[in-house]
């Protein structure tokens, strides 16, 4: 009697075992401090602007020169603050923190409206733009024309869910006008860019080169339809090809690098890693150097420490039972293949940037045909999901992909095509209480 007892209860708690994991949603073991002790509690408007909490001593003093340097607006040369000048003479922005306000994600620019935190990439054959380089600059110094001009054009496009439910997405085009040089014409490929929010960026940079090679499957040698792969880029400092691990199409090996090429490409400022000022067809209109560096490289690493060790937020409601059930759908419908999540770093720390800095074919639909190093038209880095949630909270808006054309997180679910085709067929599948459960786990983390 005691044995059957004893059996009766086992299957009952092994019973009740599996209906809690299966509410629970923790099958995944997903930590909600997703930067591990990087991360912060803060759901304000200031939550991507908090320094990493591991930061001591020095760093954390230069952390906040940094800072200083982030937010301050260049000014033209020759003058005054000469600390700060060197602007231009062409130019998308005057300071870091006008790309990326509040640390956090540019927008699309609506009409009549100056572009801040979206630019325009240009090339023809897969080279620089002739005259125009490899980057718009629509704006310029007092008394200097800028490169040109644009407005961006929505095409609506109709969708169904296989449950009958409608969506609409909107295709983006871009006009030009009032040009410099010549027209910017069909043969020249453009691809529009948002600036993305910057936190948990020491964290990327510190995932292993081997590991994210050991994610890579170009091949598709599983069969799973996804078949990630590097990109490699000229590391400047060392001289050599490394992997790419930031901006859209994984274009910079590391931080210093990328902070290099937004004072160069978005301010019109030289450092050690770009000496020769941005003059593309000869034509130097207005070009006053404002020091040899106009970046001193004192300042360039403060620049690069400040954007690596901005602290990663905390998941919010990691214990609502649709949170739960929503990561359970985002593994089980294939996100978490690229979108990946637990990442233990070398030194033992867990991290969920939700990325594997891998270049995948997105399909047709995203494609801006525009190769960047090994990357071609249709391929983008996978963008880290952290702190998607509360871009509207910092940002007032909720624009993602690369040119900010889904208003929403759905929406840029929906235009999730070629390796990730599946995913978003998984998606359109699901029912009305699933999906929402899966946009309710994406705007928690």
């Amino acid at each position: 009697m005691k044995k059957r007892f004893l059996v009766v209860l086992i299957i009952f708690i092994t019973i009740a075992s599996c209906k809690k994991d299966a509410i629970s949603g923790y099958e995944h073991n997903l930590n909600p401090n997703l930067g591990a002790n990087s991360t912060i509690a803060d759901v304000s408007p200031s939550a991507f602007s908090h320094a990493n909490p591991t930061l001591s001593g020095d760093d954390e003093l230069q952390f906040f020169v940094g800072n200083s340097l982030f937010n301050k607006n260049w000014v033209s040369a020759p003058a005054s603050t000469t600390a700060r000048d060197g602007l231009g003479p062409l130019f998308n922005a005057r300071s870091c923190a006008s790309c990326h306000f509040k640390d956090g994600r540019g927008r699309s620019p609506s009409a009549g409206e100056l572009a801040t935190g979206y630019l325009i990439r240009l090339s023809v054959d897969g080279a620089n733009h002739p005259e125009y380089g490899d980057q718009l600059q629509d704006q310029a110094n007092l008394g200097i024309k800028p490169e040109a001009s644009f407005v961006i054009n929505y095409m609506d496009i109709p969708g169904t869910y296989d449950d009958g439910s409608t969506y609409t997405l909107r295709n983006p085009s871009i006009a030009f006008s009032d040009f410099k040089y010549s027209v910017i014409g069909s043969e020249t490929q453009t691809s529009p860019r948002v600036a993305p929010q910057m936190i948990g960026l020491d964290l990327l940079e510190t995932i292993p080169s081997s590991m994210i090679e050991s994610w890579t499957d170009e091949n598709d040698a599983d069969q799973n339809g996804i078949s990630g792969r590097v990109n490699r880029v000229y590391d400047i400092e060392k001289g050599q090809l490394e992997i790419g691990r930031f901006g859209w199409k994984s274009n910079a090996p590391n931080i210093k690098q990328q902070c290099a090429g937004a004072f160069y490409g978005d301010m019109g400022l030289t450092s050690s890693m770009h000496p020769d000022e941005d003059c593309v067809t000869g034509d130097c209109e207005g070009q006053a150097n404002g020091g040899s560096p106009e970046v001193e490289e004192k300042a360039l690493n403060q620049v690069a420490l400040y954007s690596r060790n901005l602290a990663v937020p905390q998941q919010r409601d990691f214990d609502s039972e649709t949170v739960k059930r929503g990561y359970d759908v985002f593994v089980n419908t294939g996100c978490n293949d690229c979108h990946k999540s637990n990442i233990e770093l070398p030194d033992g720390r867990v991290i969920s940037p939700f990325t594997d800095l891998l270049l995948h074919d997105m399909g047709e639909g995203l494609a801006d045909n525009r190769p960047d190093n090994l990357a071609t038209g249709n391929e983008w880095r996978t963008a880290p999901l952290w702190g998607i949630g509360l871009i509207s909270v910092v940002n007032n808006h909720e624009e993602l992909l690369h040119d900010g054309r889904a208003r929403n997180i759905e929406e840029a679910v929906l235009w999730h095509g070629g390796e990730a085709e599946a995913s978003q067929k998984s998606f359109k599948a699901l029912d009305k209480n699933k999906r929402e459960d899966l946009l309710n786990f994406l705007k928690s983390i």
